[in-house]
């Protein structure tokens, strides 16, 4: 594992978060570039409603949300002839270290905050770039990083 990989993707998904995307923009921007750098980077649009844990519900972290878009991006079918097996094995995998890490995924569970806050803001933050460093360590296990083979996050 390179730590600075790890490094240079929390930092990215956090610049993101401070120009003002939200969790799973963040986290969707930061990993296109990296395990899918074919999509169009437009396509951040279908990452916007799941920020604050699907539009302020709380139900799912965003980071979280946005992790698994990325998976489905890299591994996700374009038929129904072709096994969801990958990427359903993916997504389980990735939900439970995320869990394992931050203790829930709940987005409401994890931020213990009101929406809007300076709190709020502070922990999604951390949580992001953790988040970030979780998902660019399992891109790396799983052989799934792309951009140039280098793993390196560009801003």
């Amino acid at each position: 594992m390179n730590e600075t990989q790890l490094k240079n993707a929390a930092a990215s998904a956090g610049n993101y978060h401070s120009m003002g995307f939200n969790c799973a923009e963040s986290i969707f921007l930061t990993f296109r570039a990296i395990a899918v750098p074919d999509m169009n980077e437009d396509m951040v649009r279908m990452a916007s409603p799941f920020g604050g844990g699907m539009g302020r519900s709380g139900c799912v972290c965003g980071a979280l949300s946005g992790a698994i878009m990325i998976l489905g991006a890299a591994k996700g079918r374009v038929s129904p002839d072709v096994p969801r097996k990958q990427s359903y094995e993916l997504s389980n995998e990735y939900h439970n270290r995320f869990k394992a890490k931050f203790g829930a995924t709940c987005c409401r569970v994890l931020v213990k905050a009101e929406f809007g806050s300076k709190e709020q803001g502070a922990r999604c933050y951390d949580i992001i770039t953790e988040s970030a460093e979780l998902l660019m360590d399992f891109l790396i296990e799983k052989d799934m990083v792309v951009n140039e083979n280098t793993g390196e996050v560009s801003l």
